[in-house]
Order: structure tokens, then C-alpha cells, then sequence
């Protein structure tokens, strides 16, 4: 999918929501346990009841992987479910993988080639060659670890280089620049950041940037959109505890829905405003 095809589902979906499916086997209404695939079986239904809002789906690898090889069963059909009945959905794999060329080349095979994904995100701390092997496969994506929503951000990410004045993310955005294109590299710019959005537009203005923060996390939407939203939205904000654990009971598709119906409508009015859509 390319830049121009992800804008498209934007504008007819009217929405820029990614759903994070955080699918935590100790969460999960309890009822789902005793079927043969507890966390696919609630990926489905959630999916099911939220895809017509929903321009991309995020599974966090953790989740699956602290399960072993049932874990990763559960994300292949996840994925596989996706491709088959909602093709035109972006699916990202948060892996936040990163590590020598070899090894990184392989990270990007198993994402790309065998597990289908269309992005994954990466970490830039190993520079250019650990980066570059996710960047060869066409119409895939990366989605580099710029400024992150946590706590911890603050340790590293906003440390200032005396030489150039950067703050250390804002040299991984510059820098990056000569790795990748508009095409194939976006950002991940945490929400609970989002005064920051406007000096990150400076640096890439034309990059889609993935959101992390909203909801849950406390991040404002409405910020978001003011100083992160370009010509082509730009955005894909994501939602993950606060749609797919609106309810632990029976009825959790149905309050996922309405939460994201919630977010998708207030999406809706912020493109309606930028003059995205009519």
C-alpha cells in the first residue's frame, strides 16, 4: 500500500483510526477461554465490529509472543483473517525490532515475506544498516521510533547535542531522511507529546506519523490534529485499551464499536475542518 492508496482509505472511511490489538490473555472476557483460540477468537470479534472505522489494525508482538508458538498461531490468523476479509486495512506489526544488517534483514523477511505484514516498527539507535534491510521490500513500510509517548522518553529522546543544538529525536528524524522516502518511512510520535507535533511537521512534512497516546493514555485528539495533520492527514492515531477493553463482559464487540464510533466521528469533524473531505 503507498501513501496515496492509505489517503484514500482516510477519506472514504472517513476516519484515521489505527486499533491497537494489545490482546492480553488475562483480560479477555473469560467465556473466550474455553474456545480452541481465545486471543484470535477475540481479535475476530473485534475486528468484526469495529472494521468499518478502523483504517489500520496494530498488534503488539508482546501479547503474542509471551504466549509461544500458540501466541504467534494466534497472530498469523489474526493477520491472515485480515488480508482475506478486509484487504484494503494497513496492518503494523509493533515489533520494535532493530539490530545488525543479517539480522535485521531477517526481522524483515519474516514480517514481510511470511507473516504479511505491510509495516513494522523499528528502532534507529543501531543507525543506518540496521535500518535499510526494512526499506528494500516495495510497498512496505517502516515506522521509526522518533518520540515516544512513556515516561522514559525523557532519558534519551530529548537529550541536546551541543554541535548542532538537536534534540536527539530531532536528529533521528534529519538523519533518517537519507534512508528513506515519504513512501516507505513514517514516524512514531507519541500523543501525550503532541506540542512537539509542530516542530516535528518542520522536519517531515510530508512523513505519515503514527500516534500512540490516545485515550488510555491520556493524549488529546484535537492536539494531535493541530499540529501533526498535513495535506494528506498524515495521520494514523492509535487506540488500543481504550476500544478493544471498553467491556470485560459479553458485549465487549459492541462497546468497542461505540468507542471507536466515538473517535471516528470526532475524526470525521478534524478532516471535515482541514478540508480533507466534504
Amino acid at each position: 500500500m503507498n501513501q496515496d492508496q492509505l489517503f484514500e482509505q482516510i477519506k472514504k472511511k472517513q476516519s484515521f483510526l489505527c486499533i491497537g490489538l494489545d490482546s492480553d490473555i488475562k483480560k479477555i472476557p473469560e467465556y473466550l477461554l474455553e474456545t480452541s483460540d481465545p486471543l484470535f477468537s477475540f481479535n475476530k470479534e473485534i475486528i468484526d465490529a469495529t472494521h468499518e472505522m478502523a483504517v489500520a489494525y496494530k498488534p503488539n508482538l508482546a501479547f503474542y509472543e509471551s504466549l509461544g508458538s500458540r501466541g504467534w498461531q494466534s497472530l498469523e490468523k489474526t493477520v491472515s483473517y485480515l488480508k482475506s476479509k478486509h484487504p484494503e486495512i494497513f496492518i503494523i506489526a509493533d515489533a520494535k525490532r532493530g539490530d545488525i544488517g543479517n539480522t535485521s534483514n531477517l526481522y524483515a523477511r519474516a514480517f514481510f515475506e511470511t507473516m504479511h505484514f505491510d509495516a513494522v516498527t523499528v528502532a534507529p539507535y543501531m543507525g543506518e544498516d540496521s535500518v535499510k534491510p526494512f526499506l528494500l521490500f516495495e510497498n512496505k513500510w517502516v515506522i521509526l521510533l522518533a518520540l515516544t509517548s512513556n515516561k522514559g522518553a525523557f532519558d534519551f529522546q530529548f537529550l541536546k547535542d551541543e554541535g548542532s543544538g538537536n534534540q536527539l529525536f530531532e536528529s533521528v528524524l534529519k538523519t533518517s531522511q537519507n534512508w528513506g522516502t515519504a513512501e516507505n518511512l513514517m514516524y512514531v510520535v507519541g500523543a501525550t507529546k503532541a506540542e512537539n507535533l509542530e516542530g516535528v511537521r518542520k522536519i517531515v512534512p510530508d512523513h505519515f506519523l503514527l500516534v500512540p497516546g490516545v485515550g488510555a493514555q491520556g493524549g488529546s485528539l484535537q492536539e494531535v490534529a493541530k499540529f501533526g495533520m498535513n495535506k494528506k492527514c498524515g495521520l494514523l492515531v492509535n487506540s488500543s485499551r481504550g476500544i478493544i477493553y471498553a467491556s470485560s463482559d459479553s458485549d465487549f464487540a459492541e462497546k468497542a464499536y461505540k468507542a471507536a464510533w466515538v473517535v471516528q466521528n470526532e475524526m470525521k469533524q478534524l478532516l471535515t475542518e482541514a478540508g480533507l473531505i466534504n
